[in-house]
């Protein structure tokens, strides 16, 4: 389902008294919540998410690129572009990292300083929250 059919929904739930909504298109179905629970299924099976986290919260050891604001997290400026940066690549201060889009705005994140990328905390097109460790560089 399109990310931005879930956003609408999200923003008819919050105009509304609803509590609850669940919609199906095709195979694709989403549920959402007031809890702010978002849960996609198929009838064809598909990895989830959170089997990508690990089991215990990992120790961060370098340096931390949070998220300025909450919006949708993005690697790459289009889907058929390459990403910006991956694991292990060396980076110079204000080179860009990922695009947040908030409220339609592709906002670039860049890099507060130099170094090379060690992790990558979040996965492609999840929502990103404020303050929330995007990256970590060595």
């Amino acid at each position: 389902m399109d990310i931005r059919k879930v956003k609408k929904l999200i923003e008819m739930m919050e105009e509304s008294d609803i509590s609850e909504i669940e919609v199906k298109e095709g195979d694709d179905s989403v549920r959402i919540s007031r809890g702010g629970v978002v849960i996609p299924s198929r009838s064809t099976p598909v990895v989830d998410r959170g089997e990508l986290k690990p089991a215990a919260t990992p120790v961060i050891k370098g340096h931390v690129i949070t998220a300025p604001m909450v919006g949708t997290f993005y690697r790459a400026p289009s889907p058929s572009s390459p990403s910006f940066v991956e694991i292990g690549d060396q980076i110079k201060e204000g080179d860009t990292l990922c695009i947040i889009e908030s409220m339609k705005m592709m906002n670039h994140i860049k890099a507060d300083q130099a170094g090379q990328v060690e992790a990558i905390l979040v996965v492609n097109e999840d929502a990103v929250e404020f303050d929330q460790p995007l990256f970590t560089l060595i």
